[in-house]
């Protein structure tokens, strides 16, 4: 329903100037929102916190207004008018006066009103910090860099003729060579062989485990993001991109020389769809897939348990982790540009939400300390634990964040087309790509807010990166130790939001030494 809003606005703006649409869009939003608003709220009064109900009710108030001003004139007047013929002449000044108030309300509750109020409900979120105001410790060979490749034309769906996955719809050549450019761009190598081997060098180091690359012997665990699925049956609601997941494993298997036995793609709470299954298969058919059933060539999942202690009490959160997870040597985090409900959106912290031994069925899972005070308060944020876990961020080599389509909304099709430049109006058609677990999301969350300020739950959704960038001391005072072993959380990387959605620069970009640098390859 905000979606509805805010198109309605730029009919707005764009016709501004023509008084009788602009009172026929005002009537047509007031009579829409109105009856929208108490269908909703009447059967059940608690829908009135809903962010669809908040966006509706100053504009349905508006509307009433205005009909309560337009029925109260002219009522007023026609007593007056009784009045005056009557000699009442204290009852005539009376209800003359009412006229008049309720006719200056009616002349200034207009449309221009109307806009002044859909406007306010669209209004840039709020966020915790400012731009170009970096916190935190930068990750990464190049700290604090995040690629971000615009391949126009990877996605090309018609949003009317079959799936938006299918390969008619979709260039595997030029999915593939957005991978490539990523890994080349983040490691400053022009050779993909030589920037998966300083990736795994710089992680290795980082970890204290040798100044070595990648060795046969290993696994690398690829988290995937398969929410919108309920079997291995394809679902046309938006996942993770097929071409994306067969060009990172092309990469991996030819370039990194990772043997394909020793690589598993798996969303442990989900399915991977036949889509997604059969294509990569039929290239790979040595990589493991694992997912919440197994069965159909695919691998069940299994857990650890207890294997996750959550820095503050979480109720019946779930605790246990995938095992192909706790087993990898390297894991790659693969998440989707996309909105979510509670959250505002769902990148990497969120992926790793679908890395624990949750139920397939949403409805049953509990979500503690998922979403963020949306007065602006700090608290603790679940998504930290995953973040800082050694067996999930811990672990973590590279992030990619799946920006061929994008979504608005946590569910459905792939929608709506982006506006901002430079995608004015077709799918973004983009992947980013880090190893700093906060800026890529900073970067991501600075993509949606810009294209979507309507968008639910967006209002302080960086609550968990700031947490995430300040883990050695965080705003809510939390002690993040995932693990609970007596080791605090270090600083996780780095966040801070760009100048403008023109520029898109960060500090780095900005040359200063410190905050997130955005490398564009277009």
């Amino acid at each position: 329903m905000t979606h509805f809003f805010g198109s309605a606005l730029e009919l707005l703006k764009k016709l501004k100037a023509h008084k009788s649409f602009k009172r026929l869009s005002f009537l047509t939003l007031g009579i829409s929102s109105t009856v929208w608003f108490l269908v909703r709220v009447i059967p059940k009064p608690s829908r009135a916190a809903y962010p669809c109900m908040q966006a509706s009710a100053p504009i349905m108030s508006a509307f009433v207004l205005y009909l309560l001003s337009m029925v109260g004139g002219v009522t007023a007047w026609m007593k007056a008018k009784t009045f005056i013929k009557n000699r009442r002449f204290g009852y005539a000044t009376l209800f003359g006066l009412v006229a008049v108030i309720c006719a200056t309300v009616f002349a200034v509750q207009n449309s221009d009103t109307l806009y002044a109020q859909v406007k306010a409900t669209f209004d840039p979120p709020k966020m915790m910090t400012g731009a170009n105001q970096p916190v935190g410790i930068a990750k990464g060979i190049f700290p604090g860099r995040v690629v971000w490749v615009h391949n126009p034309g990877v996605s090309n769906w018609d949003e009317k003729t079959g799936f938006w996955f299918e390969d008619r719809w979709n260039s595997q050549e030029k999915a593939v060579k957005m991978v490539s450019d990523a890994l080349e761009n983040l490691t400053g190598d022009r050779n993909e062989q030589k920037a998966w081997s300083k990736l795994f060098v710089f992680f290795n180091k980082s970890k204290n485990r040798g100044n070595h690359g990648y060795m046969s012997s290993e696994k690398i665990a690829i988290k995937v993001n398969e929410n919108n699925t309920y079997a291995h049956a394809d679902s046309p609601e938006i996942n993770v991109s097929p071409q994306l997941v067969y060009a990172l494993l092309k990469s991996l298997v030819n370039q990194a020389g990772v043997p394909q036995a020793k690589i598993t793609v798996f969303d442990a709470s989900r399915f991977i769809t036949d889509y997604t299954f059969n294509k990569c298969h039929a290239a790979f058919p040595n990589v493991i897939f694992v997912d919440n059933i197994g069965g159909d060539g695919r691998t069940k999942s299994t857990y650890k348990s207890e294997a996750i202690h959550y820095s503050k009490d979480n109720g019946k959160l779930a605790r246990g982790l995938a095992s192909c997870a706790v087993e990898a040597d390297y894991l790659i985090n693969v998440a989707l540009l996309k909105g979510h409900v509670g959250q505002g959106v769902t990148l990497c912290g969120k992926n790793w939400y679908g890395a624990t031994d949750i139920n397939s069925d949403w409805r049953k899972n509990a979500h503690d300390n998922f979403g963020q005070d949306n007065k602006g308060g700090s608290k603790y944020m679940t998504f930290v634990d995953y973040m800082g876990h050694k067996d999930m961020g811990g672990k973590t080599m590279l992030y990619l964040i799946d920006g061929f389509y994008g979504a608005k909304a946590v569910n459905g099709l792939p929608k709506p087309m982006w506006k901002m430049k430079p995608f004015n109006g077709n799918w973004p058609c983009s992947l980013l790509a880090s190893q700093d677990p906060v800026a890529i999301d900073a970067v991501a969350l600075d993509f949606i807010s810009n294209e979507w300020p309507d968008a639910v739950d967006l209002n302080f959704s960086d609550s968990y990166l700031l947490e995430a960038a300040k883990a050695n001391n965080p705003p809510s005072g939390t002690l993040y130790d995932p693990e609970n072993d007596g080791t605090r959380l270090s600083s996780l990387g780095v966040l801070e939001h760009w100048n403008n959605s023109n520029d898109k620069q960060y500090s780095r970009n900005l040359g200063k030494k410190s905050g997130i640098e955005l490398v564009a390859v277009k």
